[in-house]
């Protein structure tokens, strides 16, 4: 099988390579293009995975109409050169363009319920979404609902073992707590209407927190000279070690903030609309701590970091916790390459019998 995917962010990286590397092993040939955004190249060159840029694209919508156009013609000569069987991507309009004026299946993996306008871009021309089963909208027969969340395509136990070297690599004693600060751009289509955390209360947090233990910030857009000391100098590909060992995450990142619950790590995770998957993180895991943009709101999620923090032995009491949100999980890659390598019976035998995948854990 011949197999086209467009990436558009670096957690899509961490998404497919799986999937790559054991399709790859049974005989599957793959083309990939990639955004420039943020450590997506630098991820595919470190896991070795061959890819063509499609170039950065813009933040403004005039810029983002007329990169739509660019980067669609860019995937169609690309597509037409490879003759894959069928695209594959994590909700990527351009690939579900490319898939049509090709006459191939797009199978596209969502799971942002805000994504309205990507979701208008790419639906009509989409054959098969796969979307995680707290999903909290309904997108019809296309749909087919998996027990598991995204960020296990990377993280599952049967992938990931975290590294306990990386308290070396951050300047710190084996065992000596700390926190890591994730903070995001906003220049994301399902992040408009959302301003993030008040920069003052940003600054509040990381002060408070760091009288209490080490704190680390990773951030997508440049620091405040105050706030630059505390920059995570690590490679991108490392951070989830990072993450695995932390005490607490508390940021702007839905995909952070659930790698951090997969990974048995407790977050503070500050956004106006939220997630499906966040809040079914906290409500039946109590692994994640949801909170608004309010004023209000912020402030509380800062009191929240302090007492948890505080709290030596929160982390260890939510190991209970953790294990059944692994229990209760399948392994997404493994039922990916599954279905990618069955397609397009295996949407029909999902359709059949909607309890099929459990057997991929």
């Amino acid at each position: 099988m011949r197999i086209f995917i467009d990436i558009g962010h670096p957690a899509h990286v961490h998404y497919i390579r799986n999937i790559i590397y054991i399709l790859s092993s049974r005989g599957h040939v793959f083309f990939v293009t990639a955004r420039d955004k943020e450590c997506t190249h630098a991820l595919l060159e470190h896991y070795n995975i061959d890819y063509v840029s499609r170039k950065r694209g813009s933040n403004s919508i005039f810029g983002k109409l007329f990169y739509l156009i660019s980067a669609d013609f860019f995937l169609w000569r690309k597509a037409r050169a490879f003759k894959p069987d069928v695209f594959l991507s994590f909700s990527s309009p351009y690939a579900a363009h490319t898939a049509a004026l090709t006459g191939r299946p797009h199978i596209v993996h969502d799971d942002t319920e805000q994504n309205k306008l990507i979701h208008l871009m790419y639906r009509p021309f989409t054959k098969t979404v796969i979307i995680p089963h707290c999903y909290e909208s309904q997108i019809g027969k296309k749909q087919i609902r998996i027990p598991a969340y995204f960020e296990l395509f990377h993280l599952h136990p049967n992938y990931f073992k975290p590294d306990p070297g990386i308290y070396n690599e951050l300047g710190l004693e084996h065992g000596d707590p700390y926190v890591i600060f994730r903070f995001v751009s906003r220049g994301a289509s399902h992040d408009y209407g959302s301003k993030g955390m008040n920069l003052e209360l940003k600054r509040q947090a990381v002060n408070k927190l760091s009288q209490i233990c080490k704190v680390f910030i990773s951030s997508e857009t440049e620091l405040p000279p105050e706030l630059e000391q505390h920059k995570l100098n690590i490679p991108p590909w490392r951070v989830h070690h990072a993450l695995s060992f932390a005490q607490l995450l508390f940021g702007e990142s839905a995909t952070m903030t659930s790698e951090a619950a997969v990974l048995g790590t407790p977050a503070i995770y500050i956004n106006k609309h939220g997630r499906g998957y966040t809040r079914e993180e906290e409500e039946k895991y109590q692994l994640v701590h949801n909170f608004n943009e309010s004023l209000s709101q912020q402030k509380e999620a800062i009191d929240k970091a302090v007492e948890i923090i505080e709290n030596k032995e929160h982390k260890k009491k939510l190991k209970e916790k953790h294990k059944k949100l692994l229990k209760d999980t399948i392994d997404p890659t493994k039922f990916s390459v599954w279905f990618i390598e069955n397609y397009p019976d295996s949407f029909r035998i999902m359709k059949e019998d909607k309890k099929y995948c459990e057997r991929f854990n």
